[in-house]
């Protein structure tokens, strides 16, 4: 079916992962529901359709989720504080803190290393890290040095194979640094989940996309 420009569809993108259990009653309050198979964890489809003639999502890892809003893949998305602060694009604005996906980004080291270890007292670090941008920000403000090292996975085994002394991740509840040997020794950020949107698209389509962040708002302040 072809729709006018009028009737363009609205493109919402999702991450992938354990957001969706907390997403789940925030679409269910502003009565949109994407279709049963975008719940299947199996499924390899990526574009879904919804109870909403003009509103798809897709779902994507949360790192591509701000770049297909920046470059207008989506009109919206939503995703962690740590992403948008990574990226920064001029093109993306985060009307609504969702509150949800809590967890922070932190600083880890081996428990050895800790046992000894003073942060006032760095002055040069090697650390692994998907967000390089941020970890050198937040080190350049201290003063210190920070030779970081972009993995975006594994990261827990880089100080054991010294590719680093340190890594920067997102922690919650600890548990997997200390399977690994590892120890949260000092936070960069708290992250919650924000619905990011287009400005450019929002100019373009302002009262749909204003009425969905809109009925965003009053769901999360409900």
């Amino acid at each position: 079916m072809t729709y006018r420009k009028t009737e363009k569809k609205i493109i919402i993108a999702i991450p992938k992962g354990r957001i969706l259990k907390d997403l789940t009653p925030i679409l269910d309050k502003v009565n949109i529901t994407p279709e049963k198979e975008f719940f299947d964890l199996n499924s390899r489809k990526i574009l879904f359709s919804s109870n909403k003639k003009l509103i798809d999502f897709i779902k994507v890892r949360s790192f591509d989720v701000v770049n297909f809003v920046a470059y207008g893949g989506a009109h919206l998305g939503i995703v962690g504080l740590d992403v948008i602060e990574e990226f920064s694009y001029e093109e993306i604005y985060a009307p609504v803190n969702l509150g949800i996906g809590r967890c922070r980004l932190s600083i880890a080291e081996p428990i050895r290393m800790a046992l000894k270890d003073d942060p006032k007292t760095w002055t040069h670090l090697k650390i692994a890290t998907k967000y390089p941008k941020i970890t050198k920000k937040h080190f350049a403000l201290r003063g210190v040095q920070a030779e970081c090292l972009k993995l975006n996975g594994a990261l827990e085994i880089a100080p054991k194979l010294d590719l680093s002394s340190r890594i920067v991740d997102l922690v919650s509840t600890g548990k997997t640094l200390k399977e690994n040997g590892l120890i949260e020794v000092e936070k960069i950020m708290d992250i919650t989940s924000y619905l990011i949107a287009n400005k450019n698209m929002a100019k373009t389509y302002p009262n749909k996309i204003k009425t969905i962040i809109s009925n965003f708002r009053k769901a999360v302040n409900a």
